[in-house]
């Protein structure tokens, strides 16, 4: 499932920015080792500032799993200003219809083999389609993208081939790097779509992505939460903490939430002290009753 961020909308999709710039950094920086600044855990450089878009892959549980990152020409950009020597001296390509397409990656860690849905090819063809989409539908006839010789083989095996190159191959760093061409047609989205078996509409509303980040931070914020019934005679002695306490830190946050995604993750803590709280009470109600049947067998 795809969502497009940009400058439009990103202030509500800030948790999702996040991890998508935290995948880059373990993917560019630690399994690619290519030569980019990781601060915080988190890969981000000056073309991020330009309000570029960023079209994201999210799972069913609502993490990323693939981005890509798209450019206008007509300003900086990273054929244009990074990696120019591709170009032999020839001046870079510029147009309004022209976008360039950068950080292209797949969580490989979280997805598995084989043709699936939660696969690297599935994801990786579903970022395809959604990319060429939506280049498609903003007007933009072309793409030019910096690729090294694997992405070159893995565009070829998925029917997405470059129609043209730009420039001649030159080594970046540790890998060789090239510029590709690939028009943003119906017909190569079909290809595509055929080769992956994607069907139907692969993008989501801005409501069903924030419904699904906030399902996730709910669940995280579960997992967070201690245990009501665990064997303590192993521990040391522990400060009591009442629940008007719980109470009243979750509605400081709540108050104190500067984003909407702030404010979600607090009421999803709410919601889950609340069903903790009410999970105890019926257990301590029950408690009195299996305790008497108990002594009538007993008797």
């Amino acid at each position: 499932m795809i969502i497009v961020i940009d400058a439009i909308n990103r202030k509500k999709f800030g948790a999702i920015l996040d991890e998508m710039f935290r995948l880059r950094a373990r993917v560019f920086g630690d399994r690619l080792g290519w030569e980019v600044e990781v601060k915080d855990g988190k890969e981000i450089d000056r073309f991020d500032a330009l309000d570029p878009a960023y079209v994201v892959g999210l799972d069913d549980e609502g993490h990323v799993i693939s981005c890509a990152r798209a450019l206008q020409t007509t300003g900086p950009h990273m054929l244009a200003d990074v990696f120019h020597s591709i170009l032999d001296g020839e001046p870079p390509l510029r147009s309004a219809t022209l976008w360039e397409s950068t950080r292209f990656c797949v969580d490989t860690q979280r997805l598995g083999a084989g043709r699936g849905r939660n696969s690297v090819s599935y994801a990786t063809c579903e970022l395809m389609v959604g990319s060429l989409e939506f280049c498609m539908r903003s007007g933009i006839s072309d793409i030019v993208t910096v690729i090294d010789p694997v992405m070159d083989r893995v565009l070829k095996r998925s029917d997405n081939a470059p129609y043209d190159y730009v420039g001649t191959t030159k080594q970046m760093g540790k890998v060789p790097a090239m510029a590709a061409l690939l028009d943003c047609t119906e017909e190569r989205i079909e290809k595509v779509r055929r080769f992956a078996g994607i069907e139907g509409n692969v993008f989501l509303t801005e409501d069903e992505a924030l419904a699904l980040v906030e399902r996730s931070q709910a669940k995280a914020a579960a997992t967070n939460v201690v245990p009501l019934r665990r064997d303590t005679s192993a521990e040391p002695p522990r400060s009591t903490v009442s629940l008007d306490d719980v109470m009243a830190y979750c509605v400081d946050q709540i108050r104190s939430a500067k984003t909407l995604e702030e404010r979600s993750a607090a009421l999803a803590v709410v919601r889950e002290v609340l069903k903790a709280t009410e999970a105890a009470r019926a257990e301590k109600a029950a408690a009195p009753k299996a305790h008497e049947v108990t002594l009538s067998k007993a008797h």
